[in-house]
């Protein structure tokens, strides 16, 4: 395979300018490398107006906090000189590599990509092509927060592919419920005809591979961890995991845990709320605000709070996954409460490994609820005084069911791993591939 990337950094440039070159995955499989030097001042708009925080905002439900929600002329233009400009980019290292390999099939990823497959298409017309979007889609209605010409253009775009893949159902209507509000497209029986072509639109919930988790919860970083953990951990111990996004609904976590202790002092110096955030884009500024109301808010709590040595929040905001995997199998309850998530991998990875038949706090707006609802303790993501009640139910649960719980929760998500993930994605495409050639 070829894998197609944006060059970052200075040895990210001096790559690209060596064209595409030979690597090794970590499993021995060789494959190549191309990465796509562009313009800084295009990029930084692609990024960070356009695609972050304009679309990952619309998508999780969160365009009404920015600080300017009003897209006029600048996002306009970053839209232009930007997001389409790097769009192009990828489309001219795609179109180069399928004319090194006609009949590859080309996979793009995610809500940075949404006009390079007409691009591709235009030049290409045989090309084999699915995109597969890891966030939600929002109904039709969320979308006129965009220019009219922008919000056809994504749509568009995607329906360059022979296949469109999200996570849920429930995303997979939006985006059939856009294509027919927005470009008038004819949409039956999960496939959309829009110019000339037929997409075919699926739900597939990505997964992971259960082996090589478990393999990196017993590496000698992960045990380190964990003893340092054990070594430091009250009785009761809530988790969450997680980037300090806005999306990720750090600060209600928070406040719902105040009101979990205020409504029952018998826990007070019996539990922890043990934050593990990765900072998050840095360089927007909504994030960086975001970041600091996160402080605020533990700090609050542990104010109030606080006694003895007892320090009610542990809050880390660091880059250190080997403490985030050993967290994962110290867990009482883990707390997933996101305002919308695409799916969210942590609500699968923890359970996989953790080893005190820890209970899932889920919020419905998570697209892992579809897959892991039926055992996971269920949670309006804007509803503090739920989430509290959800906190002292999950922490107060007989152990057979939470032990009933977990168990369910591995089970599924060993049966439907990474690889059976991607056999579905090989499988779409060429039942479409082979329906167009038909």
């Amino acid at each position: 395979m070829t894998w197609i990337a944006s060059a970052l950094s200075d040895e990210d440039h001096a790559v690209a300018a060596e064209g595409t070159i030979e690597e090794t995955s970590r499993e021995g499989s060789p494959y190549r490398l191309r990465l796509v030097a562009h313009d800084p001042a295009a990029y930084a708009a692609f990024y960070n107006v356009v695609a972050n925080p304009t679309l990952w905002f619309l998508q999780h439900s969160l365009l009404d906090q920015l600080a300017e929600p009003t897209l006029g002329a600048a996002f306009e233009e970053a839209w232009d000189e930007g997001y389409a400009a790097v769009n192009a980019a990828f489309a001219h290292a795609v179109l180069d590599e399928l004319e090194r390999q006609p009949d590859a099939a080309v996979f793009f990823q995610d809500y940075h990509l949404y006009l390079a497959p007409r691009l591709v298409r235009e030049r290409a017309p045989a090309a084999a092509m699915l995109h597969f979007v890891h966030i939600p889609w929002q109904e039709p209605a969320a979308w006129l927060a965009l220019p009219e010409r922008v919000r056809v253009a994504i749509h568009d775009g995607l329906l360059a592919n022979d296949v469109v893949g999200l996570h849920t159902e429930r995303w997979r209507r939006a985006f059939l419920d856009c294509c027919e509000a927005f470009l008038d497209a004819r949409v039956e029986a999960g496939s959309v005809e829009h110019d000339g072509r037929a997409t075919c639109v699926t739900a597939h919930p990505i997964s992971l591979d259960p082996a090589e988790f478990r393999a990196l919860a017993a590496s000698g970083a992960v045990l380190e961890a964990e003893r340092r953990l054990v070594a430091e951990r009250p009785e009761l111990l809530v988790l969450r995991v997680d980037r300090t996004d806005p999306s990720k609904n750090v600060v209600r976590g928070f406040e719902a845990y105040g009101l979990l202790l205020e409504r029952h002092p018998e826990l007070h110096g019996r539990v922890q709320f043990l934050a593990l955030l990765d900072p998050s884009r840095q360089d927007i500024p909504e994030y960086v605000e975001h970041a600091a109301a996160i402080d605020r808010a533990a700090r609050a709590v542990n104010e109030r709070f606080g006694r003895d040595g007892w320090e009610p929040v542990g809050l880390r905001v660091e880059d250190d996954f080997a403490a985030s995997v050993a967290a994962y199998k110290q867990y009482d309850v883990l707390l997933v409460n996101a305002v919308f998530d695409g799916l969210n991998l942590v609500a699968k990875e923890a359970p996989l490994v953790n080893e005190r038949d820890g209970v899932l706090l889920l919020s419905e707006n998570a697209g892992a609820h579809a897959e892991l609802g039926a055992w996971a303790v269920s949670v309006d993501p804007f509803d503090v005084e739920g989430q509290a009640r959800a906190l002292y139910e999950a922490l107060t649960m007989p152990p057979e069911e939470r032990h009933r719980r977990l168990e369910g929760i591995r089970a599924q998500v060993v049966e439907h791993d990474l690889a059976a993930w991607l056999a579905t994605q090989l499988a779409d495409l060429d039942l479409a591939t082979s329906t167009i050639g038909a």
